[in-house]
């Protein structure tokens, strides 16, 4: 079985692109989202202020996270870059894994002690 099979059927969006921008990977949650965008290019996708991010993020081996409301549902995108050699730490694209969060979510600290039974 491919490593990426394990990926198909999750309900979070994945997309796996190259440096370079082609698309490479969308499980079925992405092409249900973005429609089959594979071997397109990634900047050809995304507007100006867009293509200024993702360039950053894979010139700087930077990270983006933020949240989006789309469709009535709100959502954590969050964009990171893939290695080609991770020692060397050598980009070798990005991955954005777009994931549907509930209204209410509950919130753990786990920073903070734990109270004890006494």
């Amino acid at each position: 079985m491919n490593q990426l099979d394990y990926l198909k059927g999750l309900n979070i969006a994945i997309t796996i692109s190259a440096k370079d921008g082609e698309i490479l990977y969308q499980n079925d949650s992405s092409i249900e989202v973005n429609g089959d965008a594979r071997g397109r290019d990634l900047m050809k996708c995304h507007n100006e202020r867009s293509q200024q991010i993702i360039r950053h993020l894979l010139d700087d081996a930077a990270t983006n996270v933020y949240t989006i409301s789309k469709k009535g549902k709100k959502k954590l995108i969050y964009q990171t870059p893939w290695y080609e050699d991770d020692e060397k730490k050598v980009v070798g694209g990005l991955i954005e894994f777009s994931i549907i969060l509930p209204d209410e979510m509950p919130h753990y600290d786990r920073d903070q002690p734990k109270p004890s039974n006494n």
